[in-house]
């Protein structure tokens, strides 16, 4: 089992940053992620970063803007958000998956979400 808890989600000025951070804890995992849904959308991919080489990938609309880390001593993930603006409003969730890392998992292939924070930024 993995169990995820995100923390650092609030409202933030157009062009703030924020941090977001996810602690995982149980069996290792091949990689971990982050997910957003705006109301009305469709869950949007964010970013990946493989556990064991800590390579990353991102969604085009947050490239340059978002980066993606993990401290394995914290069994932790982050997500730095800067530049934000009003559309990266929306739940982020943080996401682990067991058997799958790169950029071509879908959804599915994420087996541990967490509970989602909600991030808002307004203009």
């Amino acid at each position: 089992q993995v169990q995820l808890v995100e923390s650092g989600g609030g409202l933030v000025q157009a062009g703030g940053s924020l941090r977001l951070s996810c602690a995982a804890s149980g069996r290792t995992r091949s990689s971990m992620g982050w997910f957003r849904q705006a109301p009305g959308k469709e869950r949007e991919f964010v970013a990946t970063i493989s556990w064991s080489t800590g390579v990353t990938y991102y969604a085009d609309s947050v490239k340059g803007r978002f980066t993606i880390s993990r401290d394995n001593t914290k069994n932790t993930v982050y997500l730095q958000m800067n530049s934000l603006k009003p559309e990266d409003t929306a739940v982020y969730y943080c996401v682990a998956s067991l058997d799958c890392y790169g950029d071509g998992c879908p959804s599915t292939r994420y087996q541990y979400w967490g509970q989602g924070t909600q991030v808002t930024v307004s203009s």
